[in-house]
């Protein structure tokens, strides 16, 4: 690769000059302005921050969500005190104390380039004006940016995604089901030729949706992968583009109900083939994460994170799953070998790999070796997915988005589906037969 040309660089004038030589749109930390905010809610509904810095959006069923956001020139887009309320609820319920990217980790296979997108390349400096056409129906806040000016470049919209559920009765003709909106909120920053889309979704049933859309341009100086470590694009086979890694870091600070003494658990499902005339059996374990923790997704294993203090009305803990969506392992580097991280919270540690976060000279700068058995009181949560991109004749030109994420999905934070009709609020439990 010809690091001349490219514009990803550590320097911050290096990469304020290369964007605007490619004529993009940059953005350095600095504080914000907003477009007009819909009316303050009252305590006890009201976000630890102005309102400028506020979203709060009601979705059909009657959740509201509150948080607050903020936005620096390393991460980017960063979500705070993040709550959802339900219709009649006297409280909103907190979920996270803290959401945003970690890292952007791009390997290329041949390995003649390798770059830490967020503190290495200067992803914050590349936040992109939108158009009201790519936030439909929403709203677009202007973030006022030093040495730059404004960028129109947040954007919080609601958008349909079908069913909300859907049952019908086991008899008669009565069916139960709703459409749903999702709350978004995004922002796009181009980094070198890549244009990546953070988007987060808030759903009507608590859920979390954290995704990143990679488009923009292949990189025209990556066409030289001849060792077979790239793929044919254009006419014949003359210019190979040379495959890469998207290794994707989130950085999750909970704070279940308020709580700092959020504790982690671990689920696995062992199958039993069947033995006599039986089927086959499964068991499952619950083991308590208490020691810092580089996990990997298995068969039937996954994580959630639990409240220290807070129930729902049955009894049961609140507390949210981490579900993973569809990972590339890559096994280059420690801090990418594993899709999970649960580390002791630290100010300083603030990023994945390339952290910059000052944790003193000769601290290790990846999160990999920040797992080293220390005791959980203050978990944070990191996760990793991976996208392992060869190229193919439909990325030109522009590039289709390919998506990477996960979701957080409650779990046993309400008794009930939040959604649950009027005529079947009272089946909390075993269903009423007939219905």
């Amino acid at each position: 690769m010809s690091m001349q040309l490219d514009p990803r660089t550590r320097k911050r004038g290096a990469v304020l000059a290369a964007a605007v030589l490619l004529g993009t749109a940059t953005a350095a930390a600095g504080p914000a302005t907003a477009a007009p905010a819909p009316p303050a809610p009252t305590s006890p509904t009201t976000p630890d921050c102005s309102v400028a810095y506020r979203i709060t959006q009601k979705l059909d069923g009657g959740t509201t969500w509150r948080m607050c956001w903020r936005y620096d020139t390393d991460a980017g887009l960063t979500l705070d005190k993040i709550t959802y309320q339900l219709p009649g609820a006297a409280a909103p319920i907190r979920v996270l104390d803290s959401a945003r990217l970690a890292q952007i980790h791009v390997p290329y296979d041949d390995g003649g380039a390798e770059y830490d997108d967020l503190t290495g390349a200067g992803f914050g400096y590349g936040l992109q004006n939108l158009k009201p056409a790519e936030c439909p129906g929403g709203t677009l806040t202007t973030v006022k940016v030093t040495d730059v000016g404004n960028v129109k470049g947040l954007c919080t919209t609601t958008r349909a995604r079908g069913h909300a559920y859907r049952m019908a009765s086991d008899g008669g003709t009565k069916v139960w089901q709703a459409q749903a909106k999702d709350l978004l909120v995004y922002t796009v920053n181009k980094v070198g030729w890549y244009e990546y889309i953070t988007e987060w979704r808030f759903t009507a049933d608590g859920t979390i949706g954290a995704n990143v859309g990679a488009t923009g341009s292949l990189s025209p100086v990556d066409y030289n992968a001849t060792d077979g470590r790239g793929w044919p694009l254009g006419k014949g086979a003359k210019g190979y583009a040379t495959s890469h890694a998207h290794n994707v870091f989130w950085k999750l600070d909970f704070g279940l109900d308020g709580s700092t003494k959020d504790r982690v658990e671990q689920f696995d499902s062992a199958v039993t083939a069947p033995t006599g005339g039986g089927g086959p059996t499964v068991k499952t374990t619950k083991t308590v994460v208490t020691k810092e923790l580089a996990g990997d997704a298995k068969n039937m294993r996954w994580w959630r994170v639990v409240s220290g203090t807070g129930k729902n009305a049955d009894g049961h803990a609140r507390s949210y799953e981490i579900v993973p969506g569809h990972t590339d392992t890559h096994a280059g580097r420690g801090f990418t070998k594993h899709g999970v991280y649960f580390t002791q919270s630290r100010a300083c540690e603030k990023f994945a790999s390339n952290n910059i976060g000052n944790c003193g000279q000769g601290a290790p700068d990846s999160v990999d070796k920040w797992v080293n058995g220390e005791t959980l009181t203050k978990p944070s949560v990191w996760v990793n997915i991976g996208f392992h991109h060869i190229a193919r004749d439909e990325d030109q030109q522009p590039m289709p988005v390919h998506w990477q994420g996960f979701q957080l999905v409650p779990r046993d934070v309400t008794a009930m589906n939040p959604l649950t009709p009027a005529d079947l609020a009272s089946q909390n439990g075993q269903p009423d037969l007939g219905s």
